[in-house]
């Protein structure tokens, strides 16, 4: 499979390290000016840019019938725009928060635990996520996700970063400390007790390993999809 990178931080050359052990292809790393790129021989885009130029790599990808696959977060006030412009071009497109397999299945176990929890008014849900310091946006997308997906199953009808007083708001710490690939824990507390939940990356490579995955399941796909189409959970 030839990849093209879309962005060479951290992210795209831990991507890059994966995709070879795998026997894939890089052929091109962009950092700048896809459009100066020629596309005809790739097979699949993986993007792990920066929030200012996802939406620009993305679309490229999509006119030029590439299937892409994002990892890059801050940039979904055009998501909308993106998918329909993915279903007008027949095009195959995967967005997540965190491509990590374990994160995933994280998801998961949120989404279970907020709907048993959703019956207990006592308890309180807060966030909290923890990155490096070079992480560009706060919460996290992942973070984000998370809550959303309580928010989906519970009485909260938002979220927001730090502290809140609004009962129907949840709480998102963010914090940025050196060289931490990603932390993150949902905690329930009522006055007897506490119930917490926590999945705690120890290295960027797990990240890398779900993009490949992913960018190898969509090949000869049409349309959107999610990392729960990926793992078929």
């Amino acid at each position: 499979m030839n990849i093209a990178l879309l962005g060479y931080g951290r992210m795209g050359k831990e991507i890059e390290k994966v995709a070879l052990q795998r026997g894939h292809t890089i052929v091109h790393k962009i950092s700048s000016d896809i459009a100066s790129y020629d596309f005809t021989n790739v097979d699949v885009a993986i993007d792990f840019s920066i929030p200012s130029a996802a939406f620009q790599n993305i679309t490229h990808c999509i006119k030029q019938q590439v299937p892409v696959i994002s990892g890059t977060t801050g940039w979904l006030e055009k998501y909308d725009e993106v998918i329909a412009l993915c279903e007008a071009e027949k095009g195959a497109f995967i967005y997540a928060s965190n491509f990590s397999l374990g994160v995933n299945i994280f998801f998961e176990m949120n989404t279970y635990l907020a709907k048993m929890m959703s019956q207990l008014e006592d308890y309180n849900v807060d966030i909290e996520e923890i990155h490096h310091t070079k992480k560009l946006d706060a919460p996290s997308g992942t973070a984000i996700t998370l809550a959303e997906d309580i928010m989906q199953h519970t009485d909260y009808t938002n979220w927001k970063l730090d502290k809140t007083e609004a009962a129907d708001e949840i709480p998102i710490v963010a914090k940025r400390i050196p060289d931490v690939p990603g932390t993150h824990e949902i905690t329930y507390t009522s006055s007897i007790d506490t119930i917490a939940i926590k999945h705690e990356a120890h290295n960027r490579q797990g990240f890398a390993l779900g993009a490949v995955v992913a960018a190898e399941w969509i090949q000869n796909s049409v349309g959107v999809y999610t990392m729960k189409d990926v793992l078929n959970i």
